[in-house]
């Protein structure tokens, strides 16, 4: 077996799970992690993947640290639901994917990287684009760079947003 490394993914596989360490919560503090974030919304916001699945990859993320479900307010719950289907469709103008996987791994067990801090993960899917790289050689090959990908999405979240506010 041949072995790929990625010594930068160490202080991700290594972090605490405190709120203090979250990963969505420095985002929101910090201009560097912040720069992956491409739309805010008053209770949540959506993010770039830095550890992405295909190009494109997000997450709708409540602002408030929060890892269940029914912990998430009414206001948070409807923002979350929303940024969502504008992802969707940020995603659909951008990327002309085929398909979406769009879900959420609640706990540990269920697949979590980030169980403290719920997030729903938008995947963009095309036809083909699953290779054996994933499979055999545990490895992802993205086309794009993550700054470029935030930099298509943002004036699309803006644009799709301000349509939908009618400002």
């Amino acid at each position: 077996m041949e072995r790929l490394f990625a010594s930068w993914r160490h202080a991700y596989v290594t972090r605490s799970s405190n709120t203090d360490d979250c990963v969505f919560c420095t985002a929101q503090g910090s201009a560097e992690a912040g720069a992956l974030i491409v739309h805010e919304g008053r209770t949540a916001f959506v993010i770039l993947n830095l550890f992405p699945y295909n190009a494109g990859h997000l997450m709708v993320v409540p602002r408030r640290h929060v890892a269940h479900l029914t912990d998430l307010t009414h206001d948070e719950l409807v923002e979350i639901a929303e940024l969502t289907q504008t992802a969707s469709r940020a995603l659909t103008d951008v990327y002309r994917p085929q398909g979406l996987n769009v879900g959420m791994n609640l706990g540990r067990p269920a697949g979590a990287g980030v169980a403290d801090h719920l997030h729903t993960h938008l995947v963009p899917r095309w036809t083909g684009d699953t290779n054996f790289m994933t499979v055999v050689g545990e490895v992802r090959v993205l086309p794009e760079e993550i700054v470029q990908t935030a930099e298509r999405l943002r004036p699309v979240f803006a644009r799709l947003v301000l349509r939908a506010t009618g400002e």
